[in-house]
């Protein structure tokens, strides 16, 4: 996993529900943990543009409901700054949901959508899957 040098900011807390932009039969995710995450105590922990996340099914099919899944961000509505001094935002917060967290493997087979281009940089195969990287 490589570092993202764009000054991404953390826009979503734990207890935000995320769009799954992905066919793995999860509709809704509500984040419940971010990877990596250190902060001071009684903080909430968010997630950023290319985080790691843990999140509860709460709609979609009827065998990925209330399963608890690993997920990576790929939109998010609040404004980041790339390197380059542009500022980037999207329609909505979506994520896509993991199989194997080691490797990277998406669950679904295709993702709906844009994908921030710091996404395929970390995540290479959440990106082949994809069909537009901005």
């Amino acid at each position: 996993m490589k570092a993202v040098k764009s000054k991404v900011t953390k826009a979503l807390p734990i207890g935000a529900n995320v769009i799954a932009a992905d066919n793995s039969g999860a509709k809704v995710i509500q984040i419940i943990s971010v990877k990596g995450y250190k902060t001071r105590t009684k903080k909430l922990a968010a997630a950023g543009i290319s985080d790691l996340i843990v999140g509860a099914v709460k709609v979609g099919d009827t065998e990925m409901r209330h399963k608890v899944v690993p997920a990576v961000i790929i939109r998010q509505k609040k404004e980041f700054t790339r390197p380059d001094g542009m500022k980037v935002k999207f329609e909505d917060n979506a994520a896509v949901v993991l199989k194997d967290v080691r490797l990277g493997l998406p669950k679904g087979t295709l993702i709906k959508g844009p994908l921030a281009k710091e996404v395929a940089i970390r995540w290479p195969s959440v990106a082949k899957q994809a069909t537009i990287v901005l």
